[in-house]
Formats: structure tokens, C-alpha cells, sequence
């Protein structure tokens, strides 16, 4: 059996085909014995291996083997079975970072947007967990301003004058701060300030509609609203808070050889690629 280079398992029923050599990845497991036919827990049945054990786990299992990292849905929860499957195949590496439970689970990312309204202009603040996502949300906004004449509140931008962007306040690595809106200059001309939110490529004027675009780019990007509540009855400050689950950094095992001895294997994070 040894010799086999494509290898099809049934493992409780459900049907898995690989190459010997993933499962050879770890020589001291019992799935790399099973190919020499030294291991009667699994049982030949018209050309395929079979074993008795829990086929969907098994998927993970065979995950690792392929890729050497252990990275789980965000409602994953069956930690302790996993773990039991690893040491049952002799997956020891996987099972010693399985019993890092708490490095797997994913955690609970928090934004809150505040949001006050003064006369004809509105103010943003957004306060971040994760500098990343500020960081990234922060490149999706652009604050464009000009001169205008005759503008309100409701005018839509018009793109005969010339507006020029401006940069977004910083004031920390888990905020950013800007304002939309109108402010009186002189006899008829207004400053105006116009924001616009990736993907969507209006210039909005309007605190309001700038507060539900940016709302409903939070809830495309997995967002969901957890709570509102008014900050300040007397500057009008509402504040939204929002939270969403984010998975951690997979864990990857690294596998090397050392003299006189089998493969040695260590767990590190490892980024995972955005859209899971």
C-alpha cells in the first residue's frame, strides 16, 4: 500500500481522496502507518481505507495535513473533539495547538462611530479596537472643500468648481476625525466640505446621508449595530456602537528536521487572507 501515490479514505462515510504523501507529513502518525499496513484500526474495504470516526472533523484534519495551519471558521466550537481526533490519528502537533483554545477563538471587534450635528455642518469621530481597520476605513474616506455660492445644506455637488481633498485628522492610531457640511463665509459664499466613501464615488454634503453611507459600508464590511445612544442631549452627540467577529491570525506549524530525532513542530501566527 506504501507504493499508492493517490489514496481514498472513508472515514464514518464520508469520502476523502489525497496523496500518500500528505499523509505522510508526520511519519509517526497512524495515518502514515496505515499506508504500510501496520495499523488494524483501519480497515482496507474494496480498494479504500476505512474508520470508523467523525467524517466532518476529519475535514480539519486533513486541512492541516495539506497545509500545516489550523485555521477555523468564526462558529467553529468543537475544540475538544478536534483535539481528541488529532491524538487519535497521533496529529500530536495539531493536537498541542488545539489546547490553545483561547489563541483560536475568534474575538469580538468594536467601532463606534459618534456623530453630532451644529447648525449646517456635522462631526465624525470613529474609535476603532483595531488600528488596521481604522486605518483602512480612514483610506476609504476623502474630505473634498471649496468655495461655493448659493449652497445649502441639501445642494448636491456640482462638478463645474473645483473642490480639493483634505486630509482626515488622526488623532491616534484608533481614531479619525472629519466634519461635513456648510459654514458661512462671506455675503453669499460658503466653505463646503464633501464626503465621499469608497466604493461609492458620490460627494456627499449632507451629515445624514454621510452617516447612513457610512453605516452601510460598516455593515457590508460584517459590522452589525449593537447599541445606539445619545452622548450629549445638549451638543447632540449620538453615538453608534458596532462589533463584529474577528478572526485571529491562523496558526501555522512549522516542521523541521533535527539530528536524531523525528520532525520537531512549532505553532506561529500566520496572517490570514481578508474575506476568510
Amino acid at each position: 500500500m506504501s507504493n499508492r501515490e493517490v489514496v481514498v479514505l472513508s472515514v464514518g462515510g464520508v469520502r476523502f481522496v489525497t496523496r500518500a504523501s500528505t499523509l505522510q507529513q508526520f511519519p509517526e502518525s497512524r495515518l502514515a502507518r496505515m499506508l504500510n499496513g501496520d495499523d488494524q484500526q483501519f480497515k482496507v474495504v474494496n480498494g479504500e481505507f476505512f474508520v470508523d470516526r467523525d467524517g466532518t472533523l476529519f475535514s480539519y484534519i486533513m486541512d492541516f495535513l495539506r497545509t500545516l495551519q489550523v485555521s477555523l471558521p468564526t462558529d467553529f466550537s468543537d475544540y475538544q473533539r478536534l483535539q481528541r481526533e488529532a491524538e487519535f490519528y497521533g496529529l500530536y502537533h495539531l493536537a498541542d495547538v488545539l489546547s490553545q483554545e483561547h489563541l483560536l477563538k475568534p474575538r469580538p471587534e468594536i467601532l463606534e462611530v459618534r456623530f453630532s450635528l451644529q447648525e449646517m455642518q456635522a462631526f465624525f469621530r470613529i474609535f476603532g479596537s483595531c488600528s488596521t481597520t481604522v486605518e483602512t476605513l480612514a483610506d476609504q474616506i476623502t474630505v473634498f472643500t471649496g468655495q461655493q455660492s448659493g449652497q445649502c445644506w441639501n445642494s448636491p455637488f456640482s462638478s463645474q468648481k473645483p473642490l480639493v481633498p483634505l486630509p482626515l485628522e488622526r488623532p491616534s492610531h484608533h481614531d479619525v476625525f472629519f466634519q461635513c457640511g456648510t459654514d458661512c463665509s462671506a455675503g453669499d459664499q460658503f466653505v463646503a466640505r464633501y464626503v465621499s466613501i469608497k466604493p461609492d464615488d458620490r460627494k456627499l454634503i449632507n451629515g445624514t446621508n454621510v452617516l447612513g453611507l457610512l453605516l452601510d459600508t460598516l455593515f457590508k464590511d460584517g459590522f452589525h449595530l449593537v447599541s445606539t445612544r445619545t452622548v450629549s442631549s445638549e451638543e447632540k452627540v449620538e453615538c453608534y456602537s458596532l462589533e463584529r467577529m474577528k478572526r485571529p491570525a491562523g496558526l501555522t506549524v512549522t516542521v523541521n528536521q533535527t539530528p536524531g530525532s523525528s520532525r520537531v513542530a512549532q505553532a506561529k501566527k500566520s496572517p490570514v487572507q481578508k474575506g476568510k
